[in-house]
């Protein structure tokens, strides 16, 4: 995978609206991240999943694959992160052989998040 680039998405993103579930299960573990590192590595985490993410990169956008636990069983997939106009993300979210769901986040905030 290729260096970031000057990407804009380095940073951890508050994940806020999902197609597939709704925000009770979202933040059903703690608040719903996802973290974009500037080391080809992130980590996501909503509802029972917790997962790390390969990462490569665009200046926009970011695509990955994951690797994780979701209800204790191993699970693994793909996706990809954009930088929309209004600054926030939409992420593109697929299990291998199973379910894709399209996710938007929203820049944390937080002092330690970029």
């Amino acid at each position: 995978m290729t260096a970031p680039a000057g990407c804009q998405l380095i940073c951890r993103w508050r994940i806020i609206a999902a197609d597939l579930w709704d925000r009770g299960y979202l933040d059903l573990g703690g608040p719903a991240t996802i973290t974009v590192g500037a080391d080809n590595y992130g980590e996501i985490a909503f509802g029972a999943l917790q997962a790390s993410l390969d990462l490569g990169y665009s200046p926009s956008m970011v695509f990955f694959t994951w690797a994780g636990c979701d209800e204790m069983d191993e699970v693994t997939g793909g996706g990809s992160a954009e930088m929309l106009d209004d600054g926030s993300i939409e992420i593109t979210f697929a299990y291998h052989n199973g379910d894709e769901a399209i996710l938007k986040s929203k820049r944390d905030t937080s002092p330690t998040a970029c």
